[in-house]
């Protein structure tokens, strides 16, 4: 028998995914940020989301932030198992819809990740600056080879990355971006380019990295293995990449401010019962 949600959890649901579309978007902003920085050689090279975190710990009021997103994070990842699990934006049951749902899950999987990283900086389970985002990649990737069949664990997700980058390029040149929205005509007006330049950005972004990837499994070598911040970094060492790398942060700053709208305006009906479909 479905679970019926009473309209005060429903409401509480959809003010959990606001404020989880927003952090979402404070992160991207932030990547974004640093990347123009780094491309305008202000910084000394890109971040990624675990280097924002560890930055934001050194920051008075630091930890404060990193707890409130963190509980952010975590609303988000809970709101992407109900868009998965529940289909709470009624996508139905069609090939192209469970396409949508599983990509929906992955990404509640991926930043259920970030915010148990932000709780581990704030309970001091790892010492802040003790290894970089690089290392851990290279950390994960010798243990994930050292499975078995792990080279094609690493090129599967290589793969399923490649995917990511390439949907959001599909979204970005093909989603109606105002259907999402509660918008009028002024306002969909400057926001759905924004959400077209942030998805082509961050599907561009991704796909460096989903190559790291799969050349980490296919020789079956941990070090080839990268984080965010250093595919980005590698973009920025190719013929005119900093000029490359300014424009790609743009989008992940456009992606960030987008996110920021979609928590604000975004079309949210919690389901009613909690039925899988």
């Amino acid at each position: 028998m479905p679970l019926r949600l009473p309209k005060s959890w429903r409401d509480a649901l959809e003010l959990a995914s606001r404020l989880g579309y927003a952090a979402r978007g404070v992160v991207y902003l932030m990547i974004g940020v640093i990347a123009v920085l780094a491309a305008a050689d202000l910084t000394p090279r890109p971040a990624g989301a675990g280097d924002v975190l560890e930055l934001w710990a050194k920051w008075p009021l630091g930890l404060i932030l990193i707890s409130v997103l963190a509980a952010c994070l975590l609303a988000f990842s809970g709101w992407r198992v109900l868009q998965a699990v529940f289909d709470a934006d009624r996508h139905g049951t069609s090939p192209k819809a469970w396409a949508i749902r599983v990509g929906q899950a992955v990404s509640g999987l991926v930043y259920g990740a970030l915010a148990v990283s932000a709780l581990e900086l704030l309970d001091g389970l790892e010492d802040i600056g003790e290894a970089d985002e690089t290392d851990s990649a290279r950390t994960l990737a010798a243990q994930i080879l050292a499975w078995p069949h792990g080279d094609w664990l690493i090129i599967a997700a290589g793969l399923a990355l490649l995917a990511v980058g390439a949907g959001n390029l599909a979204q970005g040149a093909l989603q109606d971006f105002g259907k999402r929205l509660h918008c009028g005509p002024d306002l969909c007006r400057w926001v759905v380019p924004l959400g077209r330049a942030g998805y082509i950005g961050r599907g561009v972004a991704t796909l460096p990295l989903s190559l790291f990837l799969l050349r980490a499994g296919w020789e079956v070598r941990s070090s080839e293995a990268r984080s965010w911040a250093d595919a980005l970094q590698t973009v920025e060492g190719q013929p005119f990449g900093s000029a490359i790398l300014a424009a790609l942060a743009l989008g992940l700053i456009a992606f960030g401010l987008f996110g920021v709208v979609e928590a604000l305006f975004r079309r949210i009906e919690a389901p009613r019962d909690l039925t899988p479909t």
